[in-house]
């Protein structure tokens, strides 16, 4: 039961996520014993005991990983006093006395190092370092920059925010700041710093969103294929909408060991992590603390301050693996200056029997998590509807209203997690697909699923336990979305039990046999006339074939590797028909890349 969860069972979410998905670098395992958002964080120790691992996804994350980036040196964290203006009397001082100038915020001692990069990067980025003025955000181990150019990006640097900031946009928008003080060299803190990002740029509180549009808007349609310009988002908490018959749920719960729905909420008036000041984040926490409270009695539970642990209940929540880790340099949240002032104003929310969990004031102001064994999809949907609606009545009766964008839907730090920001998974055992992974592939693409398997996508899964998810965040309801799951999972275990029947009782499993991948239909077309005119390989197997190809593949624009960048039509036809002395070919060689 979920009272057993272990340390490891809920893993750091990585960003993702950029988010996200997607570029995600490793596999989101849930189960109610494995709750948040799965994807390891890098491998580095938490900076404070009261923070041990726990949630996570691609922080899909999230700004996702890329690519490997050298180790920073520095971690970082901030704070930033609240904003609003002068009152009335000190902004009219007497007719005769000079109105004093603001003074600007005083420079912070700070222990705040930047990452090794690219040594003519890492110059100018120290120049700019030591030209940026203080920030009143800026705490003793982390400094907001302030770019005086456009960062001159290195090859290294993959994210979104590099390829959609041109010259003209920067200069355009460099000195606009929202009246909570985030400005453009804020959002683009991260992914300057952390080339390895996939977004590169968190917004800091909701005018962001309308302020750096022109920055976000191109992110959106880039991660998530969807035009806030010309679309907008629906949202539909209904849980009664989701349609699933007996026949179903007993299918469920015989092949699925654990469900897990996640999102975030952020509430409006106040700071998101990545610019909050210390007095947003304490508000937020009170706002919180009102909505726990106020749960049904089969949600209610109890809030955790990271900053106020007993030994005890330490112990009790890193058993449960509920704890999550102050961010590290290397991650997003850790070079956004999400983490200034750790531990305060953060916290864990649980109720008794562990089935919904929320996360206070890490990438978002609430994260979320509704989970338990088994496959009961609806009912632990429904527990999500229920605490989302109890964050949003809370808000309300302070005031406020949940961050909400007719086109962006819910808004968050990361844009990899706008729309619902919701990822609804399941953790299935799949023994007959796992020794098909293309086909299980084929399966989930056509409900808009991602299968991710032990060491991440396109792989398969110890076990033959997979973490299957939905892909798609916004454009699509909450509602939506989850029947997306029930129907995919459906058709996953329908053909799990036709595999499993057709090798019933033959001793040995039957061989899956070599199938071509599905790519794109032209190039599907060329691809089966070289497999059916390939000669045979001697290393062929029952399940495998080389192909030779005849000509330089046509390759496609979802081709990116380097072999495809390398591969001219003259180098083709100059070794195609060379051979090794072990019979292997230059096809042999391309075969992976061109598949």
């Amino acid at each position: 039961g979920l009272g057993n969860v272990t340390a490891d069972a809920i893993v750091q979410q990585q960003e993702m996520t950029v988010s996200g998905e997607e570029n995600v670098p490793a596999a989101e395992q849930v189960s109610a014993a494995q709750g948040a958002d799965g994807a390891p964080a890098a491998q580095e120790p938490p900076t404070d005991t009261r923070a041990a691992a726990a949630d996570g996804a691609p922080k899909e994350g999230s700004n996702q990983d890329t690519t490997a980036v050298p180790a920073a040196v520095d971690e970082g964290t901030k704070e930033e006093p609240a904003g609003g203006e002068a009152s009335a009397e000190s902004a009219a001082p007497p007719s005769d006395e000079k109105t004093a100038e603001p003074e600007a915020p005083a420079r912070v001692e700070s222990s705040f190092r930047l990452p090794e990069i690219d040594a003519e990067f890492d110059v100018w980025l120290k120049g700019q370092l030591d030209a940026s003025p203080a920030d009143a955000k800026d705490t003793e181990d982390f400094r907001y920059l302030t770019f005086s150019e456009l960062p001159p990006f290195t090859d290294l640097h993959k994210s979104l925010m590099r390829k959609t900031m041109t010259p003209e946009l920067f200069a355009k928008l460099k000195d606009v700041k929202t009246s909570k003080g985030y400005t453009l060299s804020n959002g683009m803190q991260a992914g300057v710093l952390r080339p390895h990002l996939g977004v590169g740029f968190t917004a800091g509180d909701e005018e962001s969103f309308e302020l750096f549009k022109e920055v976000i808007y191109p992110i959106v349609e880039g991660w998530h294929k969807f035009d806030p310009n010309t679309q907008e988002h629906k949202s539909d908490l209904d849980p009664t909408k989701v349609t699933m018959s007996e026949e179903q749920a007993a299918l469920f719960q015989k092949y699925v060991k654990s469900t897990r729905v996640r999102a975030a909420r952020n509430i409006s008036g106040f700071s998101l992590p990545a610019g909050s000041s210390k007095e947003d984040r304490l508000a937020v926490e009170g706002v919180l603390k009102q909505a726990f409270e106020a749960l049904p009695d089969d949600l209610q539970g109890t809030y955790f301050p990271l900053g106020g642990l007993t030994a005890e209940q330490e112990s009790a929540l890193q058993a449960g693996g509920f704890l999550f880790q102050k961010p590290g340099p290397m991650q997003l949240l850790g070079a956004a200056g999400a983490g200034r002032d750790w531990p305060e104003g953060r916290g864990i929310f649980h109720n008794e029997a562990k089935t919904v969990l929320c996360w206070c004031n890490e990438e978002d102001q609430c994260r979320i998590i509704a989970m338990e064994d088994g496959g009961d999809i609806k009912g632990v949907f429904g527990r999500f509807c229920a605490l989302s609606d109890s964050i949003k009545t809370a808000s309300e009766a302070n005031g406020k209203s949940l961050m909400y964008d007719p086109k962006l839907g819910f808004l968050g730090t990361c844009p990899s997690n706008l729309g619902t920001g919701l990822r609804a998974s399941v953790m299935i055992v799949l023994p007959e697909l796992n020794k098909d992974v293309h086909k299980l592939e084929e399966i989930c693409a056509g409900f808009d699923l991602q299968p991710r398997g032990s060491s991440g996508e396109h792989s398969a899964a110890v076990g033959g336990k997979w973490d299957i998810s939905n892909k798609q965040r916004i454009g699509f309801s909450e509602v939506e979305l989850v029947q997306k799951m029930v129907d995919g999972i459906t058709k996953i275990i329908a053909m799990e039990e036709e595999l499993a029947a057709k090798n019933a009782g033959g001793g040995e499993v039957a061989a899956v046999g070599f199938k071509l991948p599905e790519i794109e239909p032209g190039f599907d077309a060329w691809l089966e006339g070289q497999l059916t005119a390939s000669p045979a390989d001697v290393k062929d197997t029952d399940e495998f074939r080389y192909l030779t190809f005849s000509e330089l593949p046509p390759f496609t624009d979802l081709h990116k590797s380097l072999m495809r960048k390398t591969m001219t039509p003259e180098l083709f036809a100059k070794l195609k028909d060379v051979k090794t002395s072990k019979g292997y070919t230059l096809s042999n060689g391309m075969q992976a890349g061109v598949l």
